[in-house]
């Protein structure tokens, strides 16, 4: 049976660095009020200068060259992002010329924080259909172009960075073994960024509500996310007979340690089987697994043989797993 396997990661984060003391002079709160609730400590910001294809494209040389193959070797690129360079064309097309991939089709999702692994689950299908051989799959975000810098109860969450794996068929057991995706658009008012787009076209009018910026129900959400994730990775683990003392790694979009925490309690994992950067990048939306999936592989917290449990939930509102046996 042909699997899906990643056979190379890369990550990307901007070299500036704003810390919770820095937060401390733009709004009212402070490093422990931001600590204590979130588990953040700082994040990265991009220059102004740059976009989001910048950060994919360095993303993309890493991973590509720890693969050993360029741009040329590829069919696919699909990019996982809700900050992307311009309305069209897609970043994927951006990066696509980048990096020279000439015979690589390029397009775009939005799947909000669950973006990489819905990506991950429309590679597995191109991959194991025979359509495509050779995919790089980037989750990649400037959330602080539309942060509100205003509202403390969001700037200091958000932050700068990019992911990328490399993925090809094997016939070994390593690989894809499942992916969960689920979506509940009636709930879409939680988190949205709704200016922009044909509901509210950009406007002078549309600039002074501040539409252009996040908006998320926190309380709210975080409900949502501790309960919805909870039953996300028993399920999984359950439908794929594996126990979670099996897990090597559980790998989770870094939007809240509170969050995170929660899924490792109820799957009964200490925390030193889970992956936890977001004291140093904050939340990086689709970014945020594959910078630390990268990171875990490159310090040997991931090694072949290892089963780990990707993990997400976004605005949409989506929510996805992702069960893989390195």
């Amino acid at each position: 049976m042909v699997r899906t396997k990643i056979i190379a990661t890369g990550h990307y984060a901007p070299e500036k660095v704003l810390t919770n003391y820095d937060i401390e002079k733009i709004v009212d709160t402070s490093d422990e009020w931001i600590t204590e609730r979130t588990g953040i400590k700082e994040r990265r910001i991009t220059p102004t200068h740059q976009s989001t294809s910048y950060l994919a494209y360095e993303a993309s040389i890493r991973a590509l060259r720890k693969a050993g193959l360029s741009g040329a070797d590829l069919d696919l690129i699909v990019v996982a992002t809700i900050s992307g360079d311009m309305p069209f064309p897609s970043t994927a097309c951006f990066l696509q010329g980048y990096l020279d991939a000439r015979s690589a089709a390029a397009f775009d999702i939005n799947a909000t924080c669950s973006g990489f692994i819905y990506g991950l689950s429309i590679a597995n299908c191109f991959i194991r259909s025979g359509q495509y051989r050779r995919i790089l799959l980037v989750g990649a975000e400037i959330l602080s172009r539309f942060t509100d810098w205003e509202d403390k109860t969001t700037c200091v969450l958000f932050g700068d960075g990019a992911g990328a794996a490399v993925l090809e068929p094997t016939t070994g057991e390593s690989g894809i073994i499942a992916v969960d995706l689920y979506s509940d658009g009636s709930q879409w008012e939680l988190i949205n960024l709704p200016g922009g787009g044909s509901k509210n076209p950009s406007t002078q009018e549309t600039a002074m509500n501040r539409l252009h910026f996040i908006k998320m129900r926190g309380n709210e959400t975080f409900k949502f996310a501790v309960k919805t994730l909870e039953m996300l990775a028993v399920e999984t683990l359950e439908k794929n007979n594996l126990a979670p003392s099996k897990l090597s790694a559980l790998v989770p979009h870094q939007a809240n340690l509170r969050i995170i925490q929660a899924t490792a309690k109820r799957l009964g994992l200490p925390m030193d089987k889970v992956v936890v950067n977001i004291d140093r990048y904050g939340n990086t939306s689709a970014a945020s697994i594959p910078i630390a999936l990268d990171e875990a592989v490159e310090n040997g917290r991931i090694k072949e043989g290892d089963y780990i449990l990707l993990e997400a939930f976004g605005g949409g509102l989506t929510w996805a797993s992702a069960l893989i046996k390195w």
